[in-house]
């Protein structure tokens, strides 16, 4: 399969352009009427449209178009988000083994435009994961043991090989240019003294060393992640966890994504009293299908990631509420320096990298 896209319909640019008759087109079937019931951007633009026409047209539809202000539009393109994720529901969706809005349509052309009409998850009556939830200690392990069945069918696979038809994602691998440096200096300047202690000291040396840092992160197998596993990025269909917003996907070391959800988003108390169990529970479901991770390599991997995961949370913080809502990238930014310092992730890059000078 080639990188170029495959001739669509008219991909819509603006909301006022997704009519009737694009979705007769897109869907392969009448519409007789679309209206727009809400809109909101951010990485993306999500419009909910309700739909009507024949029997087979949902009544609801969840669409992602670039995003609506300008300055977005133009960092998303740059850095392919919304492409990529386009490509993953029209190429990649049908066949993960975990739960993902169902797509409806999917196209890309260049770097640019893209579209995907998706399942509404609300009106399929799906709820959303929160961190006040009474069910969360079980939620959070069962996110874990559905990324690790993720990642086990795409565990060092061939398909990412140049010329496999997942060799688009190859290069989509965790760490590249400066590692998110210039975001990081951003929060520093505008946050640290909001943060706990134990931001600074991680802070400064990431600083200075992150080029350095970023081929850690390549160290050991790798497989298809889901790049953003965050509680934000989740959604639960009866009692199974499903994943949102694949626009981050990566090729990249599995324990990345348990690292990513345990160490930014799930309660601080939760993850220090379970988080070795979770890390154990992670290698005994790769194991089950035949995945062998040794448990502490996968313990030293899980440090280094609560880096990435700090890094991922600071940069959003450091963009104010460009991204999200400040206060959601304080708290994100707050949750992933405890679980640095609660597992010395700055001395894990000092003993591999040496100490500052």
């Amino acid at each position: 399969m080639t990188d170029a896209p495959i001739p669509v319909e008219p991909i819509p640019v603006e909301v006022d352009d997704l009519t009737a008759e694009w979705f007769t087109s897109a869907l392969g079937a009448h519409v007789t009427r679309a209206d727009v019931v809400d809109r909101h951007s951010g990485t993306t633009g999500r419009v909910k449209v309700a739909l009507s026409g024949a029997a087979s047209v949902p009544e609801r539809v969840f669409v992602k178009l670039p995003p609506f202000d300008a300055e977005q539009r133009v960092f998303v393109n740059e850095v392919g988000m919304g492409v990529t994720e386009a490509r993953f529901f029209r190429e990649v969706a049908s066949e993960v083994p975990v739960r993902v809005p169902r797509p409806l349509h999917a196209a890309f052309d260049g770097d640019d435009r893209y579209v995907m009409v998706l399942e509404d998850l609300e009106a399929s009556g799906c709820r959303f994961p929160r961190r006040e939830d009474a069910d969360i200690e079980h939620r959070t392990r069962d996110i874990v043991d559905e990324l690790a069945r993720l990642h086990a069918r795409y565990w060092e696979s061939a398909r990412f090989a140049e010329g496999g038809d997942l060799g688009w994602i190859a290069p989509k691998g965790t760490g590249r240019g400066d590692g998110g440096a210039q975001f990081v200096r951003m929060a520093v300047d505008a946050y640290a003294a909001r943060l706990p202690a134990g931001f600074l000291p991680l802070a400064e040396f990431y600083l200075e060393r992150s080029r350095e840092v970023l081929p850690l992160y390549r160290e050991g197998a790798r497989t298809l992640v889901h790049g953003d596993p965050h509680l934000g990025n989740l959604f639960v269909d009866s009692d199974r966890t499903g994943f949102l917003d694949w626009a981050m996907i990566a090729y990249a070391p599995g324990i990345r994504d348990v690292a990513y959800v345990l160490c930014n988003s799930v309660p601080t108390e939760l993850r220090r009293a379970f988080e070795r169990e979770l890390v154990t529970r992670y290698c005994a479901v790769l194991a089950e299908r035949g995945i062998t991770l040794d448990v502490d390599e996968a313990w030293e991997q899980y440090r280094l990631f609560a880096v990435y995961s700090w890094v991922s949370a600071t940069c959003t913080v450091g963009m104010g509420s460009k991204w999200q809502p400040e206060h959601i990238g304080l708290g994100g930014t707050t949750r992933a320096t405890l679980a640095a310092v609660d597992l010395d992730a700055l001395g894990l890059l000092e003993t591999r990298l040496g100490r500052v000078t």
